[in-house]
């Protein structure tokens, strides 16, 4: 973009939509980070990116255009092909005889206009748009994954019925490597994976039945199912992502696990497979991991006044230890990385032990653990801590070895990040305990222990009301409302005069363009701060309730009371957070 770093801060500060703390804290940010205010300040959460778009557009003096929810002609769209499109991050959207309106990210990119102009004869008209904006439109590009499906299978089934007239049982090694080399095959499975990125999805289900196989996509924490195709490819889309994940072919009898990765829309993605023998062959699931979480901060997984302020009171000690707990698909690494994020520094050498490596960051040293050859988390903790670590993490604690090392590696001078299994902060106290590590280790050395799950955020278009009586009557057992009400005070999310009765509460709308009325997901968390009064409970072996009752006491906003004010923002619905919260 062209135009000075001042003309920026004095328009931001003019239009009172961030203050000059706020300016200044992200300007030394982006310094650190190599970036742009612009990408802190809206990754921090300080300013959505729609509002910062539009003030770069009146800065540029070009106009703004929201295209989140509408559906471009395809005859329009077309006129710019899809790598130029996708390269430049320019969309064609509207035409009116000879003037083209496109949207891009960078109104002044010459040379897009300048090839566009001469490739459909038209005069472009620029303007601006935002990166989720650009997102949706490009993905119009591509076609329904029913329909891809349906061309590939129309034209290639018969070839693949050819090559497998034959029993699972009975395929052999040679012929599962002409199967995972066919062409259908290659194609199904490259559909399959690129659609799984485009539509966010977390994990794919390939499940093979006695006439069918049934593909299904986790997107935001719930299976949907995407496709069901013939019994006959069943073995060759199994051979194919043993191919990629170098897996044994002729080993169908039992699991197997590997990794393999791909490049699609512009960034990598690594799989993580699994195969599962089933009745009807092998099942096969794999995770899909995103190679960086770089662009992440508290403030956008959704950590917000008091205990974000603990969070970072926590991250400023040299030593002890820092906990994420919840369960499996609750986003504990991601909050992990992002503090490892926040604390990779040059002058601190950060050390990782894992299993899985889940995302690649720069000047990080990961390892994976391998049971099978004897590195297991408490063997590569104890060669970990003799090579001059500042910050350890440990992907996850699980027995009482593991636990006492952490501790121990806390204790000498080292910060400590890891996770437990455990429904609530509260409860990874007695978990430790169970394990074996001593209560006046624990004290001397826990710091601050998050509680965590993930819900889904509604879309732009939704559906406001307001709580009733009989409504508020059934949450008071179970949140502080006077607690909640008072920090959306504070942090100036609702007026000072505010009431439950007043406040809006929002439902999912479904449309087209967002079929469950959710899109992505947040975290809703509580975080507890290890202070005097806890450290006596501990001492005198108090239960995860006692411990779960004191932080009340002290200020710490549980995780239902951290979904209702997240319900309060607009940003989800009550019934997402207490299906979350049941489960």
């Amino acid at each position: 973009m062209k135009y000075s770093i001042d003309q920026l801060k004095r328009f931001l500060l003019d239009t009172g939509l961030i203050s000059e703390q706020d300016i200044a804290l992200a300007e030394k940010k982006a310094l650190e980070k190599k970036t742009t205010i612009g990408d802190v300040l809206i990754s921090d959460g300080k300013i959505p990116e729609d509002d910062f778009r539009q003030v770069e557009a009146h800065i540029l003096g070009t106009p703004f255009v929201d295209l989140k929810g509408q559906k471009i002609d395809q005859k329009i769209l077309s006129l710019i092909p899809e790598p130029v499109a996708r390269k430049h991050n320019i969309v064609a959207y509207k035409k009116d005889g000879q003037n083209l309106e496109v949207a891009m990210l960078d109104p002044q990119d010459f040379e897009a206009i300048e090839f566009i102009k001469k490739a459909v004869d038209a005069k472009i008209q620029p303007r601006l748009t935002d990166r989720e904006s650009m997102k949706i439109v490009l993905s119009q590009y591509r076609k329904s994954l029913s329909q891809e499906f349906s061309d590939l299978i129309k034209k290639e089934v018969e070839n693949v019925n050819k090559v497998e007239e034959k029993t699972d049982e009975d395929i052999s090694e040679n012929d599962l490597k002409k199967m995972a080399e066919d062409i259908p095959i290659i194609r199904i499975v490259d559909s399959i994976l690129s659609h799984a990125v485009t539509q966010r999805a977390s994990d794919i289900h390939i499940e093979p039945f006695e006439e069918q196989i049934i593909i299904r996509y986790r997107i935001d924490g719930l299976l949907h199912d995407a496709m069901t195709l013939p019994r006959n490819v069943a073995s060759g889309i199994a051979a194919r992502i043993k191919v990629l994940a170098n897996l044994r072919l002729d080993e169908k009898r039992l699991p197997q696990d590997g990794r393999f990765k791909i490049e699609t829309e512009g960034e990598g993605v690594a799989f993580r497979v699994s195969t599962l023998p089933t009745y009807f062959g092998e099942k096969v699931v794999m995770r899909l991991l995103p190679e960086s979480v770089r662009g992440f901060s508290l403030e956008s997984l959704g950590f917000h006044g008091k205990g974000l302020e603990e969070i970072h009171n926590a991250i400023r000690q040299t030593t002890g230890m820092i906990l994420t707990t919840g369960p499996t698909g609750s986003g504990k690494t991601t909050t992990l990385y992002t503090l490892l994020d926040i604390l990779n520094k040059p002058e601190v050498n950060v050390s990782t032990i894992e299993d899985p490596i889940e995302y690649q960051m720069p000047r990080v040293n990961q390892t994976q653990v391998k049971p099978d050859i004897g590195l297991t988390f408490s063997t590569g903790l104890r060669t970990l801590v003799r090579q001059d670590p500042d910050i350890v993490m440990v992907g996850e604690i699980r027995d009482k070895e593991t636990v006492d090392l952490a501790i121990n590696a806390s204790l000498t001078g080292h910060l400590v990040l890891s996770t437990l299994h455990t429904n609530s902060a509260a409860g990874a106290i007695p978990r430790m305990v169970e394990m074996g590590a001593e209560e006046f280790l624990i004290v001397s050395t826990a710091k601050v222990v998050l509680g965590q799950r993930l819900v889904r955020c509604l879309c732009k278009e939704k559906e406001g009301y307001n709580l009733t009586d009989a409504e508020l009557k059934k949450l008071e057992p179970h949140v502080d409302l006077e607690k909640v009400l008072n920090a959306l005070k504070d942090e100036g999310i609702v007026d000072k005069k505010a009431n439950w009765k007043t406040i809006q509460f929002f439902r999912q709308v479904k449309s087209q363009e967002c079929p469950d009325g959710y899109s992505r997901r947040m975290g809703i968390y509580e975080v507890l701060p290890v202070t005097r009064p806890i450290k006596e409970l501990i001492m005198k072996g108090s239960t995860a309730d006692e411990i779960n009752d004191q932080a009340k006491k002290e200020g710490m906003m549980t995780m239902i009371e951290d979904g209702i004010f997240k319900v309060a923002q607009g940003l989800t619905t009550l019934e997402e957070v207490l299906r979350v919260i049941n489960e």
